[in-house]
């Protein structure tokens, strides 16, 4: 049923790290001479609610396999968000084909206001407060693929310093 067990026996002691969230499963079907044949693609999100998350997709003719292929490729695409007091540091959009996401940071106690699949990916990644709108296309795939995108290119004010080789302010007098 597993699609590689020399490496089942290191994922019992990795999944106990991250938590892990199936978003969907799609059912492909191919039509034969004897009949269909069915595929099953899975999108399943890993992340420690620490600032770390991952999102794979998996595909297998059946369904446990797919979800055991997504969780491993998940975690190979690993990435680290910066989080600032429970929320992002700065407005971003992701894109990704036609879909497009629109990333705000949020004020205490707003909560995780967003669809589905940005609402699960900022849980798992540590996020508890921000807001967003999926503009364009709502594909569940590309959605999180646009989520991705926004979330890997945020930065942190001491990261953009660092990027322009400003000095830190000392707070002397001016």
């Amino acid at each position: 049923m597993t699609f590689n067990r020399r490496n089942d026996r290191n994922v019992e002691r990795e999944s106990s790290e991250f938590e892990e969230k199936m978003l969907f499963v799609n059912r492909t079907s191919k039509t034969y001479q004897g009949g269909r044949r069915f595929r099953f693609a899975a999108l399943v999100i890993l992340g420690d609610r620490n600032g770390r998350v991952g999102m794979g997709i998996g595909k297998a003719k059946e369904v446990p396999v797919a979800i055991e292929k997504a969780k491993s490729i998940a975690r190979k695409n690993m990435i680290t968000v910066p989080v600032e007091n429970g929320t992002i540091p700065h407005d971003i959009v992701g894109e990704n084909s036609t879909s497009r996401v629109l990333l705000k940071p949020a004020g205490p106690g707003t909560g995780v206001i967003a669809g589905t699949v940005p609402r699960s990916i900022a849980e798992l990644a540590g996020i508890t407060n921000m807001l967003s709108k999926e503009l364009g296309s709502r594909n569940k795939v590309n959605v999180a693929y646009a989520v991705f995108d926004g979330l890997k290119n945020l930065r942190t004010a001491k990261q953009v310093r660092a990027l322009r080789g400003e000095v830190q302010p000392t707070g002397g007098a001016q």
